[in-house]
């Protein structure tokens, strides 16, 4: 297989992505997509990029490699090892309470049922890899040395039935 499970991302943020380019695509140059012409700017929603036309092709091509690259909700083992398309618990070192999150692509999150994280960030970059136990430490944007412990790692679908 050509493709990485570097963009795994689920069929829900797969289709999100393809309506949100079919929907720059329709716009015409010089359309900011703000719904006062009684068009199809109605029910497009007006994010801020769809202003610049620059902005708008940038974001346009993002998405197109974003699609290209992606690897939809194909089945990650069950093997307890942190990668992507799998959902991580885990501990950050002096705290009690865990905080669970896919890892995938994030451009492409799951909308309000689970919070992803790239393994292209500082988290999920230092994470892949870890076995269930395992504790590594990355560096936050603002330079502080965070220890984290991965708890568990299961496949994504797995996770969300249960």
């Amino acid at each position: 297989m050509a493709k990485t499970t570097e963009r795994w991302m689920t069929r829900e943020a797969h289709e999100r992505l393809r309506e949100e380019l079919r929907a720059l695509r329709a716009l015409p140059d010089g359309d900011p997509g703000t719904g006062s012409d009684g068009g199809a700017g109605d029910t497009l929603p007006a994010p801020r990029y769809i202003h610049d036309p620059a902005v708008r092709q940038a974001r346009v091509q993002t998405i197109e490699r974003l699609l290209s690259e992606a690897v939809v909700e194909e089945a990650a083992p069950d093997d307890g090892i942190a990668s992507p398309g799998k959902v991580l618990t885990i501990r950050y070192d002096g705290e009690e309470g865990t905080e669970e999150f896919l890892l995938g692509v994030r451009d492409a999150s799951v909308a309000d049922r689970v919070t992803v994280y790239s393994p292209d960030s500082p988290l999920g970059a230092s994470l892949v890899g870890a076995r269930r136990g395992e504790r590594r430490t990355f560096t936050a944007p603002r330079g502080a040395v965070i220890g984290v412990t991965l708890l568990n790692a299961r496949p994504y679908r797995a996770a969300a039935v249960g």
